[in-house]
């Protein structure tokens, strides 16, 4: 299970979420309520995991919601999933090589007095992250765990000195009041929050590469829930009782330079590379995410059978691991030839289209699991048949909706700019666009279509009694 919360909360990355997420909050929403929209976040997330959990138990299959949908509803939906899945996590897994560019840019000019170019640093990066996602879990999950264990470390240390070094002489609770919270800024702030819980349900993508997936995935997305949920909401309360209230209305806060006030340069600098490393660690997670959901998609036949090619060395999907590097390279450089901002635009934006993906799937998958266990006679109970996942699909509809409309505040531009209709529809488009491929399938090689979401399972008993044949027709042959 070890592994397993390593690339779920790794897949979070603590210290980007501090060092980025909650810094970019503040100054964009100019909410003081941060810290308590983590908790309520964490709360529906938690409604969300009980089903997930629940039906992780009889479904064992790489591509996680979209099995799950296509067990639950349909077939067809289950592909519209797979096309929503594959679209989220690639951006937000490219999304990622903007920041780290941007991050890395100005890490080089201020230790090094280099002026690196952002699409350099993320060529580099992008290499790295390409090789090790052609090894298996356990040696990817050994790199993330050094550096999850380092920026965890990191944090509580920001934590420690924001709370010994209060602006204004005292802890203030002031950010934990909720009506400091829910004010108009409330959307942007659910909207940014979502974003930094996006990777804990990647749990079940690993399920068919661990020993006991029934419990061991739920387990980890329970634990994952819970640290992440915790620990941005300290973390996030510690910013603001260092910063104080005028000074988040300034501006973006320094984390670093906090760091480096309260424990020497040397901390700084060290926490600096760690958020290097925290982004790193993402970008690893997710490539290892999308790798299988490609995978799992190819072995079904819902995409081309190349896809789901392994490698023979270490078992891991090399097919979707090379598609997904050459996606994140051609976008990146599109994005840089274009002389487009990393952060403002190519990290915003996708990770804008990551995380309205995320919520469509999670509110699909809830509804799957209504429909997955109302036709099952199982154990479970009907808090996690129906009520939990009831509640959770009332929860993240309200979140989604309100992450949709506030696109405006979240991505810098002006009411009714076509970029608040362009990303989402991106989203829009995978489930029209999934649909009716599933459609198609069905109508054309509905074989193929009835093994959707069985992870394989059809065409390796099909292939098995294929080989039982041809063993028979060899004994015959020899009597």
């Amino acid at each position: 299970m070890g592994s397993l919360i390593f690339f779920t909360v790794s897949a979070s990355a603590p210290m980007t979420v501090l060092a980025g997420g909650v810094v970019t909050t503040y100054a964009v929403t100019g909410s003081i309520g941060v810290p308590l929209s983590f908790p309520i976040l964490g709360l529906a997330l938690a409604l969300f995991a009980v089903g997930y959990a629940a039906m992780t138990r009889y479904v064992e299959n790489a591509g996680a919601f979209y099995a799950y949908i296509a067990l639950g509803l349909s077939r067809a939906w289950g592909v519209a999933g797979s096309a929503v899945a594959i679209v989220a996590y690639n951006t937000i897994q490219i999304g990622l090589y903007g920041l780290f560019g941007w991050a890395f840019n100005g890490f080089a000019a201020a230790q090094w007095q280099v002026d690196l170019p952002w699409w350099a640093c993320a060529l580099g990066v992008w290499a790295i992250v390409g090789l090790l996602g052609l090894f298996n879990v356990d040696l990817s999950a050994k790199v993330l765990g050094v550096f999850l264990i380092a920026e965890i470390i990191a944090v509580l240390l920001f934590d420690i000195g924001g709370f010994g070094h209060p602006a204004g002489g005292s802890v203030s609770t002031a950010s934990l009041a909720p009506g400091n919270l829910f004010t108009s800024g409330v959307g942007g702030v659910f909207a940014f929050g979502i974003a930094a819980f996006v990777g804990f349900e990647s749990a079940a993508v690993y399920s068919g590469e661990v020993k006991d997936p029934r419990r061991t995935v739920a387990r980890a997305t329970y634990v994952a829930v819970a640290i992440t949920s915790v620990l941005y909401a300290i973390s996030a309360w510690a910013l603001a009782s260092a910063a104080g209230k005028d000074g988040l209305a300034a501006g973006p806060a320094d984390p670093f330079g906090m760091i480096g006030r309260w424990f020497g340069t040397g901390l700084s600098t060290a926490a600096n590379v760690l958020f290097l490393t925290s982004v790193f660690a993402a970008l690893l997670s997710f490539h290892m995410v999308v790798s299988r959901y490609t995978f799992a998609a190819g072995q079904e036949g819902v995409l081309p059978h190349f896809t789901a090619a392994t490698w023979r060395r270490t078992g891991s999907p090399v097919a979707g691991s090379l598609l997904q590097s050459l996606a994140a390279v051609i976008t990146f450089a599109i994005f840089a030839m274009l002389g487009r901002d990393p952060l403002l635009e190519l990290f915003t934006w996708l990770s804008y289209v990551a995380a309205v993906g995320v919520l469509v799937l999670m509110i699909g998958t809830s509804l799957s699991v209504v429909g997955y266990f109302a036709r099952r006679d199982t154990v479970e109970s009907i808090w996690q048949r129906i009520i939990a996942p009831g509640l959770a699909v009332i929860a993240l509809v309200a979140i989604t909706a309100t992450v949709v409309v506030n696109a405006d505040s979240i991505l810098g531009a002006e009411k009714g700019s076509v970029l608040t209709y362009v990303l989402p529809g991106i989203v829009a488009a995978a489930v029209v666009i999934g649909l009716v491929w599933g459609y198609t399938i069905k109508l054309t090689r509905p074989s193929v279509y009835a093994g959707i979401g069985e992870g394989g399972a059809r065409q390796a008993a099909a292939l098995a009694g294929i080989e039982d044949l041809l063993a028979q027709a060899d004994d015959r042959i020899s009597a």
